[in-house]
């Protein structure tokens, strides 16, 4: 899977799709240091303990650098940057029940805006699983040369 790059500076306006998500009463918002035990063990339990453990990471990041989607105080995605590395966009996972509403999409440029916001100028989608998706959400390009990328000689759990 290839890394991707976006251009920070000329992301599409998130509101349209975010108050089209409010309809569906889904909030996209930072997520809270008091809730960092609930997104990872969540993150976890649908997408594995590496997921959670990048998860951890961008808790730890000031400010937090975990956006989530939830309506009635249930957690439905996240997104998280500058977890594995700085300037990567990622991890990000939408629950099995609520994808195809446009909750990644919200998720994914909620979480660009704000690298955006923080200064960055492009953010980069390490190993990304659907080119298209991020291509045509957030214009993403695909990097020459980025496979095997950033998570080569990754540790196997003995």
């Amino acid at each position: 899977m290839p890394d991707l790059l976006v251009k920070l500076y000329d992301l599409p306006d998130p509101a349209p799709r975010f108050e089209n998500l409010r309809d569906l009463g889904v909030c996209i918002r930072r997520a809270m240091a008091y809730e960092k035990h609930l997104v990872t063990d969540w993150v976890r339990v649908r997408f594995g303990e590496g997921w959670a453990s990048e998860c951890e990471t961008a808790f730890a990041r000031a400010p937090i650098a975990c956006q989530i989607a939830t309506r009635e105080g249930a957690i439905l995605g996240f997104a998280c940057t500058d977890a594995t590395a700085l300037g990567l966009f990622g991890p990000t996972g939408v629950d099995e029940a609520e994808r195809g509403k446009g909750i990644g999409a919200a998720l994914l440029l909620a979480a660009l805006a704000d690298m955006a916001c923080r200064g960055y100028a492009y953010a980069v989608i390490g190993g990304a699983g659907s080119v298209e998706f991020y291509a045509g959400v957030a214009g993403a390009v695909e990097i020459a040369g980025s496979v095997p990328g950033l998570y080569r000689n990754r540790l196997k759990r003995q």
